[in-house]
């Protein structure tokens, strides 16, 4: 699956679905044709809303103002027809009276051929022109969708037929009832799901690894169970919106087959859908599920349902027959709708076929290459780097003998850099072995980690061409070198600050912050003690070196005056004062 980068690119079943209402910034253009929103509910049968025009009579070129009116509603997307036609393309185009709250879509390659929401804002009434087009068809009807909220929308409102002058009166086709789309029979689950039969006649993926769903609240569970030809599926675990599970070609998100279990107004929809890339998953037909039931007790959700093995002709169902990557993931829904996923979800380590031989398999919520990665850079940025710079801020006076040819401190603060440095430079390769590229949805931190990484490779360059100790350069050198590697650990604390809560590790919160706080608060205070301990010490150095000149002064003056006592007469040779003097 094509994916352009990030962490974990894991399955991440979000928020709505691809409708009308889905899109609170009114993008509906998959929905032109049929306008129809895919919510997985049965459209209201009595409109609220009404369509009006300016006037019931058109040329080619005239402009008519259309108006969509009616109670509050929040999204909405206006067609106008051929009326003999209704199926069609769209007609004409529109253009906007009040581009704030309407925007124009392009149908059926038809710049401006209808007119939708710009935003889920609450509006009564949307007004806009219709521009016959030069080749219109004798009579034109307006046609809306309007949703007031996800689960309550209308389809294809009728709006008036207005019709071009001189032509035979529209005569309405004799009416055809159609039926209303039903949905396939649901029943209640009685009872916990039994995870007896995993590895044996089930294939069952479990977290934690082998829970028992009868028994454990937290248990997240999913199974499979193959006859001659459909599969079984049960899936539960606790949940305060939805559960869902995906068959993926890769661990990223994107071209998946996936399955939702939706909790609203204490009823469960079962529902499946596709993923395309990064984006809203997009629900789909019911008609390939059978036997959906579902059961709500005590916080856990529970659905199961039936599928064929292999749907031939139905568009976004995989052939089960194949392996699959399996994601598992819950989060929050609000009236119907499914939001983010609260946690990164759950991914098995490898390809399954689910049809195959029963197997009891779990997963992981963030992956080895990415825990590496963390924890390399927090040996190299919260351990090494600090006893290295310690040891060459406080300790040269300490270990300043000789070692391999150059002081002692010399030798460990350079061993310890070097290790920083290769630590960092193989945990950077790590995100890039894992995504195959750049990571354009983890925010700052990738970035901040690649000014890291270039810091540390030129602190490297610097101290292999450190000019002689007295060298001109060596002050430049020296200021250089602690301002670029005090630069690095600073930028490097601000990325694993960002990199804990990138959902592809999935650390505790908030304890991760509480726990890096410490450790930084460590070093700081540690620095700090030293840096008044080794204050305090040249102080004391200085206060000696002072008491000992003053005794020094104070004994050479007391000795001059001694022999000056002795010998009187000496006092004024030149020699004596020369000697005093000296």
């Amino acid at each position: 699956m094509a994916v352009p980068g990030f962490t974990l690119g894991a399955f991440i079943l979000l928020l709505l679905v691809s409708s009308v209402a889905n899109y609170p910034n009114g993008k509906v253009t998959k929905s032109c044709r049929g306008m129809i929103p895919e919510h997985g509910h049965t459209p209201q049968s009595d409109p609220t809303c009404r369509i009006s025009v300016s006037q019931m009579t058109f040329r080619p070129g005239d402009q008519i103002k259309v108006a969509l009116s009616g109670p509050p509603f929040k999204g909405f997307l206006l067609e106008a027809r051929d009326a003999e036609n209704l199926s069609g393309p769209p007609i004409g185009s529109f253009t906007l009276i009040d581009s704030q709250v309407s925007q124009l879509l392009t149908c059926e390659d038809i710049q401006g051929s209808a007119v939708s929401h710009t935003s889920p804002s609450k509006k009564t009434e949307i007004k806009v022109y219709w521009n016959a087009p030069s080749s219109a068809p004798n009579h034109i009807k307006f046609l809306a969708t309007v949703v007031e909220k996800y689960k309550i929308y209308w389809v294809k409102i009728p709006g008036p037929i207005i019709s071009q002058p001189n032509v035979l009166p529209f005569t309405t086709p004799k009416a055809t009832i159609a039926s209303m789309p039903t949905l396939p029979p649901v029943s209640h689950l009685t009872k916990s799901f039994n995870a007896s039969d995993c590895g044996n006649k089930k294939f069952c993926i479990r977290h934690p690894l082998n829970c028992d769903p009868e028994k454990e609240l937290a248990c997240v569970f999913l199974s499979f169970t193959r006859d001659a030809k459909s599969v079984m599926v049960e899936m539960r675990g606790p949940s305060k919106g939805y559960l869902s599970f995906a068959f993926s070609h890769d661990r990223w998100m994107g071209d998946d087959d996936a399955y939702v279990c939706i909790l609203e107004d204490q009823t469960v929809h079962i529902q499946p859908s596709h993923l395309t890339g990064r984006s809203h998953p997009v629900m789909d037909s019911r008609d390939p599920l059978e036997d959906m039931a579902w059961r709500l007790a005590d916080g856990v959700l529970q659905c199961s349902f039936r599928r064929n093995i292999t749907l031939p002709g139905v568009k976004n169902r995989f052939d089960l027959n194949a392996s699959y990557y399996i994601f598992l993931a819950d989060g929050a829904a609000d009236d119907g709708r499914i939001h983010k996923h609260s946690r990164q979800p759950l991914i098995t380590y490898e390809k399954y076929n689910v049809t195959g031989y029963p197997e009891n398999i779990g997963g992981s919520h963030s992956l080895l290459l990415l825990k590496v990665h963390g924890a390399l850079m927090f040996v190299a940025w919260m351990t090494t780097v600090s006893i290295g710079v310690l040891i060459a801020r406080f300790f040269k006076p300490v270990w300043s003998k000789a070692l391999f040819g150059d002081a002692a401190w010399f030798q460990v603060h350079r061993m310890l850099m070097l290790t920083t440095s290769a630590l960092t430079f193989i945990a950077f390769l790590l995100p890039f072995i894992y995504r195959g590229g750049w990571n354009w949805h983890a925010g700052y931190h990738p970035y901040l980690g690649c000014i890291v990484m270039i810091l540390a490779v030129l602190q490297l360059l610097s101290a292999a061409f450190r000019p002689p100790l007295h060298d001109p350069r060596r002050q430049m050198f020296n200021w250089t070198h602690w301002s670029m590697g005090t630069a690095a650990r600073i930028i490097a604390v601000a990325a694993m600050f960002l990199g804990m809560d990138l959902p592809g590790l999935n650390l505790p919160g908030p304890w991760k912050t509480y726990a890096m706080i410490g450790f930084v608060a460590w070093h700081v205070g540690t620095e700090i003690v030293l840096e008044v301990h080794t204050y305090r010490l040249s102080r004391k150095v200085e206060i000696l070196d002072d008491d000992r000149i003053q005794i020094l002064q104070s004994f050479t003056a007391a000795e001059a005056e001694e022999h000056y006592s002795q010998y009187p007469n000496e006092g004024n040779s030149p020699h004596v004062h020369q000697q005093i003097n000296e």
